[in-house]
């Protein structure tokens, strides 16, 4: 025990000297601290306008990311749509989303609410108390169907403003939505009808109640509410800045500056009104700057040649066209090309005058926004250009409209100043430089050794037995967990079958982004091949994705002209509530599903329904598998893991989210493969526990006890950001997943020999990990300590060591925030 002492002081003495002298630990930030501020000031409080004011594109509108701005002021931040992956770029581009108290959406369609599900439980974990969206009035019914999975969203109020609501004011500006009707009314809107089912008991889209399954309650089933003929526009008007009181002039007039007289006199003059001052009469204008007037901008999304002609004789839009009491600063356009080429439209825009500027968001805005994934897919390729291709770019093949008014073209981070001073500002664009990345990469400690010695031992090593086949490929498109950073994205798996058969493995958000940055412009062939997606359960980092991918999926037919056909997904009943709800209300996609209960696929379940046995059968035939098995794990209610077996005998097996799970061995046995979860690292197996994960070497165990051919760990914690610490357990069987890796079996003798360029390219966060895993176990050493002096001596003191080890219980709200 005095020896464990010695090791404390000493641990304790060398963190004190690396320290150095005097240093202190900064207080811990308040990310809260502007609400604070604000419910200080009270209701009563007028700012004389803000200082700072800039919007700045956060995405520019391509295929892989939707359009999405941000707009920052020192009193408030707002965003304007919130697509699939908005989050991820916030979080990569360092934008704060803890201040996001206004969203502003232009329309109902999964391109821009696609990420807002996600948006919304991160705003409710970092203690956001309020947030409003303002837009189409089916937002009310989006936000029950998110509580479909999941629950009830208590801790953050989440209030809805439709289009119809009076303008909406706060420190910064004013807004004032503008309800937009296409010229085509919704009845010309619906897909033609499809004989794909939703589910074998739910027809897709009947227009009848009758054989519906019954909804969670509180979820309405009442059709007709999705209305795809609105838009909503935003014109946002800032108010006047006051002008700044010139205290130098007013100490030379004798006034009582640095007195609490002077406040009223302040007041007085940034009013615009004379004071009198000891009988003397002073003028606003002799002690005060001239206020700065009111400014303008406007977001306008139209989607289609319909919305062009409302859009133009829109009588709100004509009040700030011309002389109007607030200039419009800019315009921004969501619009594809062939509306911004339409002389009507482009008529309309030429009305603001030549002093307005106007900024396109649009698939033909070729912006690199993901610079992080490109940074580590260019280092990860100088190990193996393979396994690591490189990342590939969409090219839009619309020809660009040409303007006679001040445009501009949307990049990612590019900025539109408003105030202080209108400019563009292009200090913070992405530029995008292999060449920088690979330099980076060579000057790492032994990285270019460790990559020479690997390639000349696989060389010198034995010619592989078996001839290498290309199927299945295996890509890794989210290898992270909980939410998506930027890094790793959350989970999903895309297996290559053959040259024109695939499924997904789980489809969390951001899981079509990636396609596109996997495959640029062969995006569309890949999707055409795709035949079902497993969704191993409800949690929204495994399932947000689906609705985008079955949109894309439907355009990416319809370009190459091959037949519509519905997509299998196999899935925990528990998603059709959500489907059927986003489809009742916001967006009709069920043509798009045919729905097989995942727990119809247990071994041993004997399927009554001639339905679901026609669409396994046709799951099996179509995937050219002999078996697809599921079974139930340890996670979360209704979670699964899976099991294919083709027909050529190769099996793989998915964990999905599980803690160690005796079902899953059994089911994997003897697979060729196994992908399963390690969400966190050794020394953590009471956390992992507690959230019903697993750690790297319990993964690596399950595979052992399976006698899997070979392990791949995925769905890492994000505080395992671009590797997991290695465990002592791991062997010529067991490999790291990270995004856009790309594997097949004849790859499963390489892929631990990459371990050692892995380490050698980022040993810098393989020590830091090292280091806080030494902090954590050195705290766990202090608390068995004084568990034993509380007992009041060195004897036997186990539980109280158990005890120590746990550490405080976790309330449940913190649960999720650390949970991955």
């Amino acid at each position: 025990m005095w020896a464990l002492r010695s090791l404390l002081l000493r641990a304790a003495a060398g963190r004190t000297m690396s320290q150095g002298p005097g240093r202190r630990q900064r207080p811990p930030k308040d990310p809260l601290r502007h609400l604070r501020t604000r419910e200080k000031r009270g209701p009563s409080w007028e700012p004389g306008g803000p200082n700072t004011v800039y919007l700045q594109v956060v995405a520019a509108g391509g295929r892989d990311v939707g359009a999405a701005l941000y707009v920052f002021s020192e009193y408030n931040r707002y965003l304007f749509n919130c697509g699939e992956g908005v989050q991820r770029l916030m979080q990569e581009h360092k934008l704060k989303v803890s201040r996001l108290d206004n969203i502003f959406l232009t329309r109902m369609h999964w391109s821009n609410v696609g990420g807002l599900c996600g948006m919304i439980l991160t705003l409710k974990e970092t203690g956001l108390p309020k947030c409003v969206l303002s837009g189409p009035p089916q937002l009310e019914k989006y936000l029950e169907a998110i509580k479909i999975f999941s629950g009830p969203l208590k801790g953050i109020d989440l209030a809805v403003r439709p289009h119809s609501a009076p303008e909406y004011k706060d420190e910064t500006m004013t807004v004032f939505q503008i309800p937009i009707y296409s010229e085509q009314r919704c009845g010309n809107h619906q897909p033609p009808q499809s004989p794909g089912r939703l589910s074998p008991e739910q027809s897709s889209d009947s227009g009848s109640t009758e054989n519906e399954q019954p909804l969670p309650d509180g979820v309405s089933q009442r059709r007709g509410g999705r209305d795809p003929s609105l838009v909503v526009a935003f014109v946002c008007k800032l108010h006047l800045k006051k002008g700044n009181f010139l205290v130098l002039r007013a100490k030379e007039l004798g006034l009582p500056v640095g007195t609490a007289a002077i406040a009223p006199i302040i007041a007085a003059v940034k009013d615009g009104k004379s004071v009198i001052y000891e009988g003397k009469e002073i003028l606003p204008e002799e002690i005060c700057t001239p206020p700065e007037p009111s400014l303008a901008f406007v977001v306008v999304e139209c989607p289609d040649e319909g919305f062009i002609l409302p859009i133009c004789e829109n009588a709100a839009f004509q009040r700030y066209q011309g002389q109007a009491d607030a200039p419009v600063a800019l315009v921004v356009h969501m619009a594809p090309e062939r509306v911004l080429a339409d002389r009507r439209y482009q008529q309309w825009m030429e009305r603001f005058g030549p002093d307005t500027q106007h900024l396109i968001l649009n698939e033909n805005c070729t912006s690199v926004h993901n610079l992080r994934s490109h940074k580590i897919q260019t280092q990860l390729n100088l190990i193996h250009p393979d396994i690591f291709p490189p990342l590939a770019s969409l090219h839009c093949k619309e020809e660009g409209a040409t303007f006679s008014v001040p445009t501009v073209r949307g990049q990612c981070l590019l900025k539109y100043q408003l105030r202080p001073r209108r400019e563009w500002q292009r200090d913070a664009l992405i530029t995008c430089n292999p060449d920088e990345f690979i330099a980076e990469a060579l000057e790492m400690p032994n990285f270019q050794e460790s990559v020479q010695e690997y390639r000349k031992a696989a060389q010198d090593g034995p010619a592989p037995t078996e001839k290498k086949s290309q199927y299945p490929e295996i890509i890794f498109l989210g290898t992270g967990s909980a939410i998506p950073m930027k890094i790793r994205n959350v989970s999903s798996t895309l297996i290559n079958i053959s040259s024109d058969k695939s499924l997904l493995l789980d489809c969390g958000e951001g899981t079509f982004g990636q396609l596109c940055r996997h495959y640029g412009d062969d995006v569309d062939s890949v999707l055409s091949t795709l035949a079902a997606v497993f969704v191993s359960h409800l949690h929204a980092d495994h399932h947000t994705g689906l609705l985008n991918i079955l949109l894309q999926r439907e355009r990416a037919l319809a370009l190459l002209g091959k037949p519509f056909r519905p997509l299998l997904v196999v899935a925990p009943t528990q998603l059709k509530p959500w489907l059927q709800q986003y489809h009742n209300q916001c967006q009709p996609l069920l043509h798009h599903v045919c729905l097989i209960p995942a727990k119809c696929l247990q071994k041993g379940t004997e399927v009554s329904n001639p339905e679901v046995e026609r669409l396994i059968s046709l799951l099996l035939e179509t995937c050219d598998l002999e078996e697809f098995q599921t079974c139930l794990v340890r996670h979360c209610k209704h979670a699964f893991g899976c099991a294919l077996v083709h027909t050529s005998g190769w099996k793989l097996v998915y964990s999905g989210d599980t803690m160690p799970c005796e079902t899953l061995v059994q089911m994997g046995r003897d697979a060729t493969l196994l992908i399963h979860e390690a969400t966190l690292e050794d020394g953590l197996e009471e956390e992992a526990k507690e959230k019903t994960h697993s750690t790297t070497s319990q993964a690596i165990g399950v595979g052992m006890r399976m006698s899997a051919r070979f392990i791949m760990l995925n769905h890492f914690s994000q505080r395992y950001a671009k590797i997991p610490l290695f465990s002592p357990d791991f062997n010529e069987k067991v490999g790291i997943a990270f995004d856009h890796m790309k594997v097949c079996f004849g790859d499963f003798p390489t892929v631990p020999k990459l371990t050692a360029p892995l380490k050698a390219l980022f040993a810098g966060d393989i020590e830091e990990m090292e280091e806080r895993r030494e902090k954590r176990e050195l705290r766990l050493v202090r608390a068995a300590l004084l568990s034993r002096e509380q007992a009041g001596g060195p004897g036997d003191c186990g539980p109280q060591e158990k005890r120590g080890h746990a550490g405080e219980p976790h309330s449940p709200q913190s649960k999720k925030v650390r949970a991955k």
